[in-house]
């Protein structure tokens, strides 16, 4: 029973409606200063504040100072994992609104987890890269050999993710999807390649919309239609 109050202490913790509005808002892998923050969270700066040290005192965020300013940002992909799955069930119980827009389908279309690629797409990706046996399907999927040739000549650098602390492949449940996509070193090196081809741009908040180049790449690469 000891694990009840840590995970009433966590839970408090998100469900102020303005703390989570401060979560979600980091939840693209920017930094943003407090006052950004305030501003999103729809509270003063004076509040926003105390919402900063709690999150910060709670290892949910972490702080960088740069000149005059500190910056704030998640402190990890897991916190990313715990907010894109809460996001999953409250669209599963109905405790979003009913209506939607055109940044709503957006989101649901390609948009930042924390660094990786989510929404309808990351879905189709993880999805394809299984279905050609690059990672192994499962709770905890992991790179093959054949896995390892295609995404080292896609432009990968493997050896550097294999040194970090990081896991190399994760999987995210997508709150839209209720499926999972592809986190880890390997999810966000995927990004990161396709933005600097200038097949992925990042728009609006989290939105990240695919070049008319970039989505016939996308799929041609991963052979994405196959996989759907």
């Amino acid at each position: 029973m000891k694990d009840g109050p840590m995970i009433a202490n966590v839970a408090a913790l998100i469900g102020d409606p303005a703390r989570a509005n401060i979560l979600t808002a980091l939840m693209d892998g920017r930094a943003l200063t407090a006052s950004e923050l305030a501003q999103t969270a729809g509270v003063t700066l004076q509040t926003a504040s105390g919402h900063l040290s709690k999150l910060s005192d709670a290892h949910l965020l972490k702080a960088e100072k740069q000149g005059r300013h500190r910056y704030f940002r998640l402190s990890d992909e897991d916190v990313a994992q715990v907010l894109e799955a809460l996001m999953g069930l409250a669209q599963r119980t109905g405790a979003v609104r009913v209506r939607t827009g055109p940044k709503d389908k957006a989101l649901r279309e390609a948009r930042v987890c924390y660094d990786h690629l989510a929404g309808e797409s990351g879905v189709t990706l993880l999805n394809a890269i299984i279905a050609q046996g690059f990672v192994t399907d499962g709770d905890d999927p992991a790179l093959t050999d054949k896995g390892r040739h295609f995404f080292e000549d896609f432009g990968i650098d493997l050896t550097t993710l294999e040194k970090s602390r990081r896991p190399i492949c994760l999987q995210c449940l997508d709150w839209s999807e209720r499926r999972h996509h592809l986190g880890g070193g390997l999810g966000a090196s995927l990004l990161s390649t396709m933005q600097s081809r200038d097949w992925i741009r990042r728009g609006q908040g989290r939105v990240l919309t695919f070049t008319t180049k970039g989505e016939k790449a996308f799929r041609s690469t991963f052979q994405c239609d196959a996989a759907e």
